[in-house]
């Protein structure tokens, strides 16, 4: 059952971390907007096309309340050969694809945790004790 835990426990006690699949979306789609499967199944299809398209001619996609997917250029560099540490291999430069969360997006998952260490430490001079 998915109920927004971020990971569920499995019988054996390891850790089976939920994951949205096309079919989950396809279904949301499904029960959303009241039309059969085979239709919810060729608009998800076509949304994800559209996405793979433009991404594929560099274009930015700006998904207003969701966030940014955009390509961006990654220079070349040398790695290491997981299999031979000592054997360095060149790696080609290329694009990569990155998402940048929107403003609604960011304010769902809360305000960012501030260290303990900080929340540990001595109060500020000026403030009575």
């Amino acid at each position: 059952m998915r109920d927004g835990c971020a990971f569920l426990r499995d019988a054996r006690g390891q850790v089976n971390w939920l994951r949205v699949i096309k079919n989950d979306i396809i279904t949301a789609v499904t029960q959303a907007a009241g039309v059969p499967r085979p239709k919810a199944t060729q608009a998800v299809e076509t949304i994800i096309d559209a996405l793979r398209q433009a991404l594929t001619r560099g274009e930015r996609i700006e998904l207003r309340g969701f966030g940014v997917l955009l390509v961006k250029p990654r220079k070349r560099g040398m790695g290491r050969n997981p299999k031979r540490p000592t054997e360095e291999v060149q790696i080609p430069s290329g694009f990569t694809i990155r998402f940048k969360p929107g403003k609604e997006l960011r304010n769902m998952t809360g305000p960012p945790e501030e260290p303990a260490a900080k929340a540990a430490g001595p109060p500020p001079s000026g403030t009575p004790s």
